[in-house]
Parts: structure tokens; C-alpha cells; sequence
């Protein structure tokens, strides 16, 4: 064959890889799920760690209703990462799926479907079956994600089991001595239908109407005498300032601050008693003028009485409320005097509770429904947010309203369904969060819970460290846990109470533990359909078998004890049921986080977790929370069907989940974008990579070139950050990294100075094989860093990489070690030459927008540098052109860098492309340089650096 028919492009060693440039992720990643699923991939990696040290993520269940939205996948494939980074940090890292089970959704579903009056047995038999439904359709989605789990067992607050250790960890409880009954105002829903705990309430803006409200005194005499007045001369009223008018058919008292100044201001319309700081702003707001007769300390007020303001419009309210002292009464708004409805607020209850009230005689006409009852005079039936408007036009016919308007104010609402609530008294059961009796006590705690809870906080690790002083602040302040609900899809308390006396039944605990043991059988389900008499026999008759159901914030915070210590015990470490980490949006602040804590810290005195961490919610690209409404809702399947989960998993990964996560269509391209150079950089080392075998062909790293010690120097630096960042559960940092580690380490740098040198040596030269012994060390390295966030992409490439593992995973493996580390000297002498060539590269780009050279290649170079880049820049020799990607390169001496670039008048070799002056040399083959003859037919070009 003559030269010029000879086809020099099939002697070059051209990368050739099947993993192709397209990663096509909707059609192919349903088949690496089922190809996990159909191999138990999860089995595998438990066994791959049998006996490594582990590491426990509990999973925070999702509830199981209705489809996942795109917070769910943020959540389950943040959660992925982390237990897939520690996976390969070496941990045996467990992670069980779980999901949340009882509770009103559910329920209300089934009311819905079957209507109501349903035996509470069928109610939760079908909430049961229906959950079950809805976990299968969320399972798939989670799988579809990526997500590695055990999801042929997952845990399920439903399952026998866990209602029974729920049961049980109620014991414990009651035994530590943290359980009572009381009647307390609670939250209450009266769309639940229920009271709420204090983690189920957040706070919206709501319209109220405000009112001033007269009581007149019912004993003017010692009213005279407490502001040292011999008698008045007119009638002497009270006023209080109230945004709940519905709470006044329920008043029964006054309160006073002690330590207040009080004022007696007369006016055209009577005598007035309000705090004196306040009396301009009363009368300004009654439209009155008055002057101040006297003042008076609030404790020379108390226990005088006052009449209720619709005393003489209705027998029903002639009564007296006295005057009690409080604290909680201030003069920073209102009147500096507070009306009280024990039975609808806790300050209230509290303070008549305290002056001897007892809970009997206790007014609370307000129904769950949020109806009065019918018997209540004026206003029976009435639902309470109607009858406000009602009951101040009766004030102001009955001449008791000084003034009225309405406010907008932060107020109370549920968690659920967004409407507002109310306190309202009721029999239920807490959990005490300070010192006080229990019920049934065997085995008191040393520490309140509230002290005990706040120390273990201070032990625990917070993901941003702000989560710490907003779980403390809530602990803090708190009060009391109520457990009790009024619902039938739950896990009973099962007590049966004493239908005269309210007291539980002296064998309790006894019954706790045999409730435990049936529900273990039959589930919830078996309670109810208990007939007491089978247990109770004789008594039966005196006693009511309970019917309220545990807290659902309960069944989820009590999972880390039948879960990790019961069903997945194997999951979890062999100390006790802590967990290295919980894992939530910042909202399970004041949910699972708090539950959970409060009960680890009543049975064992510590908090179930180690770390917390918390992310933001989802929004659109503006920041605005997504509606359907708005139209800017991403749905998880939709995206995983038109681009991929792996697109969903790549943005979850780099985004700082502290805050908000924006997504929108704008965001999703840029993350397309990101995957597509991580994919061209992951595809050129497998490529270039494919005839290599380490066993055979890899060079000791003494014999490696310069550039190739510096590329895994540069490596094993970034893989410090790298895992650094992982132990820190960040991931944003990592995608970052690695994003310009492709672009401008390998891409912009490396493999680009690497392409002439792995193309044109010969096959075996130790110059291509210094070169590829670096890339299969970086490859390994990389598919390791980004395993956990670019699940799929991973695993495709493993099973292509270093002579194909198909029946392998890449998360089987361990963090890559490198045979030759960082060296400081080195990455900072590179570094320096790295910088000098992006000058040069402009340089070259400026020269060829004018035309006189083509590509780089066809540049000849002249560099001015000073003293020291001078020393720098020789220890390069020859190769210091490869570097430049020129033809030629010569260094000269001078105060500051100067580039020269300049067309080569040399002939440009077909095969290389390098211009030369030795093209041609060898006459048999005419075209080509003496390098590439050399590299083809002879000893081969020796490479030193580069």
C-alpha cells in the first residue's frame, strides 16, 4: 500500500465504548429497578457488609394516602444518598421503609366511600385494607426513584406487631410515671372532629371580630372601698377586650395583674375600671371622654365580682364572676383586664382551676362540631364562628359593648385542613412534660421530661445547626401532651374507666399488657370488637371500655422502639434503638422529630437519634409554594417519565436542601444540561479506558508520567472534599465540585493534553498505558462519587467498566483508595502550569478569530515568562508543546508573561496533526511525522512529562 492510500485514522487507538453518549433514562432505568429487584440487590449489600460497622437512617414514614408528590421524592432520594454515601464509605447502612397509617385521612376516605355509622371494626378493617392499597402505588413510585430498600418487608405503623409495641411502649410510660388524665383545654378541629396536639397547629392570618365587653359590679360598695372612694355615683362596670366573643356565654371569671395600676374613669356612659396606661387608648377607642376618679393596685381587686354582661337579659347568665389574679394579664393591649372561659383556654383554666373551681362546675357548651349545645340560653344550636355577630349585637342591645371592629391576627389552625381551631376542655389523657403524678407509677424517671428532652437535644447533631434552637425553643415551651383522640382508625388506648368515679381500673397495666398481646393477634381491630366481660366479668357493669385512640404523632414517634429494637432489629445497632439520623423537612420540627423525641426520652432517658437533618420544601422557580391552582405543580412521575429520575436525583443532589428547593421546567433543563457533561466525561474514560487491564497493563506509580501523578494527586484532593462533604450529609458541594472537575480538570485540562498521547502512541507504549492507568483510577473514583446521587448512570457504567461486572454493583464497592495521593507540590506546580495554558488558550483564541491559524495545532508558540515560571515551565523539556496543544514551544526569559503565537510554516503531519519539520522524512511514508513513524513502525516516541 502506497502512503497516500494508506488509512492513517484506523492506526490511531480511537476510544470506542457501548455506553452511549445518550443515557435515554425513561426507556432503560425501569429495567435497571426490576434488574435490582429481580437480582435482590439490597440482600446482596447487607451481605457485602455482614459485620461492618452500621449505620441507621429511620425512615420518617410518608402517609399512606394518595399518590407521592415531588416533596416525597426530595425526601426518599435525599434519604438514598445518604445511606448509599455510607454504603460505600463501608458501613453496613440498613434502610427500611416505612409508612404512616392511621389516622383522620384515612378514615375519612372510607366514611366517604361507605358512608358513616359503620361498626368501628369495619371502619378499621376497611382503613386498613385501604392503605394498603395506597402503600403498594407509593412503593412503586419510591423504587422507580432509585430508592434502595427493603422493600419486600417494609415497617408499617398498621402492621400487628407495631400497634402492639405501641401498646406497650403506652405502658412503659405509664409505669415511668408520664401518663395522666385530665381535664385540660386542648386543641380541638372540629373538622377532625378531635383534639390535636401541639404539633399538629400552625398559624395563619384570620379575620376576627374585636370586642369591649362591660361587666357591671355586682358589689359597687367594695369597689368604692378598694379605690379608697366612700361610694359611686353611678353604675361601675369592668370592661374586657376579647377577639372570641363566642367564648362569653362560657365566662366565670376575671383576671387581674397584681402588681398593674388600675384606673376608675368616669364618663358619660358610667364609671369604667381598666388599666390605667391604657385609659387614653380606651376611651379613644369608645369614642368617650372621661376622667380618671382613682387608681388602685390590681390586688386590692381581688375576689371582687361582677356581673356577667347578659345577666339581666337571660336567667341562664345571672351569675357573678369574681376577680382572680394572674400574671398573664399585662397592659400591653386590651384593657389590662382578661375575661376568663376556663373551659376554653389554658391560662384561664388554669387560674380558676387554682382558686378552687372544680372541674364539674366547669362551662363547656361548645359541642365538638363546634355547635353550642341546644340548651345553652340565646344561643343554642349556634355554630360558634356564626354566633359571634350574634352574640355582640345581643352585648350591644343589652348596652354591655363599648366598642367593637375586627382585626387580622396569627391564629391557630390545623395542621390538616387549614381551618381554625379552639381550646376546649376535655377529659383526655397527656403525657406530663413537668414534675407531677402519674398514674400507676412503678418506675419514676429521675428527670422531667422537659429537662430530659432539652439535654438530649444538646447531645444531638443538627443538619443545618439551626434546627437546634427551634427544637429547643418548642420543647421549651410546650405544654402538657395530649395522646388522645377521638377517632377509630388507630391504636386504642385500651382502659377501662369507672363509669362514676372517672378512675381507671386498678389492673391497668395488666390489661395493658394483655390488649398488647390480642392486638399483636388480630390488630386494633381485635380491641374493638372485645366485649369487656370476657376480661372484666362481674365488673363489667361499672366500668366503660375506652374507645379514644393514641395520638397518630405517637404511632410515629414510637417506631425507633418496634422497629429498630423489634422487626428490623438487625438493622439497627446492637447498643439500643438510636439511629444515626432522622431525616425530615423542617416542619417534623414540631412533628416526628418532636414526637419521637419526647417518647425515647420518657422510656430511656435519651433521644432516639443522633443527627438530625431538615430541608426545605419544594417551590417553582419563583419561590411561591406549588398549587394546582397556579399551575406550577411538578409531579415526580411526570418528570421521570419525559427525562428520568435520574434528572430528578441530580437536582435533589444539587440543591442546597437547607432552604427552599426551586423546580421548574427552566431549572430541569439546566439539570439536563449538568447530567449531559457528566455523561461526555464519564463516556471518554470508558472509551479510552476499554482495552485496558490493570492486572496486566497498569504502571507502578513511580513510572508513571508527571501529568498522569499529577491527574491522580489532583483526584485524591478532591475525593478528600468529596467525602468530606459526604460526611456531612452535603451534597450540592459535591455535584459542584465534580461538575467543574469534568469541565475544567479533565475536560479543559487533562484529557484534553491526554487525547494526542492516548490516540497516536502505540498501543502498549508505557507513554498511553501512564495515561490510562490514571483514567481507570479516576473512573473508579468517579462512578464512586457520584453512585449515590447518579444511581442509575453508576451502575450502567459498572457493569461496563474494567472488563464488565454485570453481576456486580458498584454500591457493593468501597470508596476508591488511590496508589498515589495528594502531593501538595506537585498539584500546586500544576495548578500554576494550568493557569499559564488558560492565558495561552486565549491567546490562541484571539489569533484564530483573525484567521492566520486554524486549530492550536497550527500555532507555534513563544513565551516570555519570569525567573521562576521560567524554572517551571523547563522542567517540561519537549513536552512542554503537548501541554499547550501546539507544534512548537519555546520559553524565553522576561519581567512578566508574554505570549507569542505565530502560524507554523511546517507541514502538517496526516496522522498526528502536529506540524513538523520532520514530515516526510522516512521517504516510505511521505505524510506523516517522524513520531508517528516512530510510534508505528519503530521503538516509539519517548513521553517524560506529558
Amino acid at each position: 500500500m502506497t502512503d497516500s492510500a494508506k488509512d492513517y485514522r484506523s492506526t490511531l487507538n480511537l476510544p470506542d465504548t457501548p455506553f452511549p453518549m445518550r443515557g435515554d433514562l425513561p426507556k432503560r432505568e425501569p429495567g435497571w429497578v426490576k434488574t435490582w429487584e429481580d437480582k435482590g440487590l439490597y440482600k446482596r449489600l447487607r451481605d457485602a457488609r455482614c459485620g461492618a460497622p452500621k449505620f441507621v437512617l429511620h425512615d420518617g414514614p410518608p402517609y399512606a394516602n394518595g399518590q407521592i408528590h415531588i416533596g416525597h421524592a426530595a425526601n426518599k432520594i435525599l434519604k438514598d444518598m445518604i445511606v448509599k454515601a455510607r454504603q460505600l464509605d463501608g458501613f453496613d447502612a440498613a434502610y427500611i421503609p416505612g409508612w404512616d397509617c392511621h389516622g383522620l385521612p384515612i378514615e375519612n376516605q372510607i366514611e366517604k366511600t361507605f358512608g358513616r355509622g359503620l361498626p368501628r371494626d369495619e371502619v378499621q378493617a376497611k382503613s386498613r385494607a385501604y392503605a394498603g392499597e395506597q402503600i403498594e402505588q407509593q412503593k412503586a413510585d419510591f423504587k422507580r426513584l432509585g430508592v434502595l430498600g427493603e422493600w419486600d418487608r417494609p415497617y408499617k405503623t398498621m402492621n400487628f406487631a407495631n400497634e402492639a409495641g405501641e401498646i406497650r411502649v403506652l405502658k412503659r410510660l405509664f409505669e415511668r410515671g408520664f401518663v395522666y388524665r385530665g381535664l385540660k383545654p386542648v386543641y380541638w378541629c372540629f373538622d377532625c372532629g378531635s383534639s390535636l396536639a401541639e404539633f399538629e397547629i400552625e398559624y395563619a392570618d384570620k379575620q376576627s371580630p374585636a370586642v369591649d365587653v362591660a361587666f357591671l359590679a355586682a358589689e359597687p360598695d367594695k369597689l368604692a372601698a378598694a379605690f379608697g372612694l366612700s361610694k359611686l355615683d353611678k353604675d361601675a362596670f369592668t370592661v374586657i377586650w376579647t377577639t372570641t366573643p363566642w367564648t362569653i356565654p362560657a365566662n366565670q371569671a376575671l383576671n387581674l395583674n397584681p402588681e398593674l395600676s388600675y384606673a376608675l374613669v368616669d364618663t358619660d356612659r358610667g364609671l369604667y375600671m381598666v388599666a390605667e396606661a391604657l385609659v387614653e387608648k380606651c376611651l379613644a377607642r369608645w369614642k368617650l371622654d372621661g376622667k380618671v376618679l382613682a387608681t388602685t393596685q390590681g390586688k386590692n381587686l381581688a375576689m371582687l365580682k361582677f356581673k356577667h354582661p347578659l345577666a339581666h337579659v337571660d336567667p341562664g347568665y345571672d351569675r357573678e364572676s369574681p376577680v382572680y389574679l394572674a400574671d398573664y394579664a399585662t397592659a400591653e393591649d386590651g384593657t389590662g383586664i382578661v375575661h376568663s372561659a376556663p373551659a376554653y383556654g389554658l391560662d384561664d383554666f388554669q387560674s380558676c382551676v387554682s382558686h378552687g373551681l372544680d372541674f364539674k362546675d366547669i362551662l363547656n357548651p361548645v359541642q365538638g362540631n363546634g355547635a353550642y349545645a341546644a340548651e345553652l340560653p340565646l344561643f343554642g344550636g349556634q355554630h360558634i364562628w356564626k354566633a359571634n355577630a350574634v352574640i355582640a349585637q345581643a352585648l350591644e342591645d343589652a348596652g354591655r359593648l363599648p366598642a367593637h371592629s375586627k382585626i387580622t391576627h396569627s391564629y391557630p389552625h390545623c395542621w390538616r385542613h387549614k381551618t381554625p381551631v379552639i381550646y376546649r376542655a376535655a377529659a383526655q389523657w397527656f403525657v406530663r412534660m413537668d414534675e407531677g403524678e402519674g398514674l400507676f407509677t412503678q418506675d419514676k424517671a429521675e428527670q422531667t421530661l422537659r429537662e430530659t428532652a432539652l439535654a438530649a437535644i444538646e447531645a444531638t447533631s443538627f443538619y443545618p445547626e439551626n434546627g437546634k434552637a427551634r427544637l429547643h425553643d418548642m420543647i421549651a415551651g410546650r405544654p402538657d401532651w395530649c395522646i388522645s383522640r377521638q377517632r377509630s382508625w388507630g391504636v386504642p388506648l385500651p382502659i377501662f374507666l369507672h363509669k362514676d368515679t372517672g378512675l381507671p381500673h386498678p389492673q391497668t397495666l395488666d390489661f395493658i399488657e394483655r390488649a398488647a398481646q390480642l392486638v399483636e393477634a388480630g390488630g386494633v381491630e381485635a380491641w374493638a370488637k372485645l366485649d369487656p366481660s370476657e376480661w372484666l366479668g362481674a365488673e363489667a357493669e361499672a366500668y366503660s371500655k375506652g374507645s379514644d385512640i393514641l395520638d397518630v404523632w405517637f404511632d410515629s414517634g414510637s417506631t425507633f422502639q418496634h422497629v429498630l429494637k423489634g422487626s428490623h432489629a438487625g438493622a439497627a445497632h446492637d447498643s439500643g434503638p438510636e439511629a444515626d439520623l432522622y431525616l425530615e423537612g423542617h416542619d417534623q420540627h414540631r412533628g416526628w422529630f418532636h414526637s419521637s423525641l419526647l417518647i425515647a426520652c420518657a422510656l430511656y432517658g435519651r433521644a432516639p437519634y443522633k443527627g438530625l437533618l431538615t430541608h426545605g420544601f419544594v417551590v417553582d422557580g419563583q419561590g411561591r409554594k406549588m398549587s394546582k391552582s397556579v399551575g406550577n405543580v411538578v409531579a415526580p412521575q411526570a418528570v421521570s417519565d419525559k427525562m428520568g429520575a435520574e434528572i430528578l436525583r441530580l437536582w435533589t443532589a444539587a440543591t442546597d436542601y437547607s432552604g427552599d428547593l426551586g423546580l421548574d421546567e427552566k431549572i430541569l433543563a439546566r439539570v439536563v444540561d449538568s447530567y449531559r457533561r457528566i455523561r461526555n466525561t464519564l463516556r471518554f474514560l470508558l472509551a479510552n479506558t476499554s482495552d485496558f487491564d490493570a492486572r496486566l497493563d497498569a504502571v507502578p506509580a513511580e513510572q508513571l508520567l508527571e501529568v498522569d501523578r499529577y491527574a491522580l494527586a489532583r483526584a485524591a484532593e478532591l475525593q478528600t472534599e468529596i467525602l468530606a462533604h459526604y460526611q456531612r450529609y452535603e451534597f450540592h458541594p459535591v455535584v459542584a465540585k465534580l461538575q467543574v472537575y469534568c469541565s475544567e480538570d479533565l475536560g479543559g485540562f487533562y484529557l484534553d493534553v491526554l487525547k494526542d498521547r492516548l490516540y497516536t502512541s502505540a498501543p502498549k507504549s508505557l507513554a498511553r498505558r501512564s495515561a490510562q492507568t490514571a483514567l481507570w483510577q479516576i473512573t473508579h473514583a468517579m462512578l464512586r462519587w457520584m453512585a449515590p446521587f447518579l444511581s442509575f448512570t453508576a451502575e450502567e457504567a459498572w457493569a461496563i467498566f474494567d472488563g464488565g461486572h454485570a453481576d456486580d454493583s458498584i454500591f457493593t464497592e468501597t470508596y476508591w483508595k488511590f496508589t498515589h495521593g495528594g502531593d501538595a507540590g506537585l498539584i500546586a506546580k500544576w495548578d500554576r502550569i494550568h493557569a499559564i495554558r488558560d492565558a495561552v488558550n486565549k491567546a490562541i483564541e484571539d489569533v484564530r478569530t483573525t484567521g492566520a491559524v486554524g486549530s492550536s495545532l497550527q500555532a507555534e508558540l513563544t513565551l516570555g515568562v519570569n525567573a521562576e515560571d521560567l524554572a517551571l515551565l523547563q522542567t517540561l523539556g519537549e513536552d512542554l508543546k503537548f501541554i499547550f496543544i501546539t507544534s512548537a514551544a519555546t520559553l524565553l526569559p522576561a519581567e512578566a508573561l508574554t505570549i507569542t503565537v505565530a502560524p507554523s510554516t511546517q507541514a502538517k503531519c496526516e496522522r498526528c496533526w502536529h506540524y513538523r519539520a520532520d514530515v516526510g522524512a522516512n521517504a516510505e511514508h511521505p505524510t506523516i511525522c517522524g513520531r508517528c513513524d516512530s510510534n508505528l513502525y519503530g521503538e516509539g516516541e519517548t513521553r517524560h512529562i506529558a
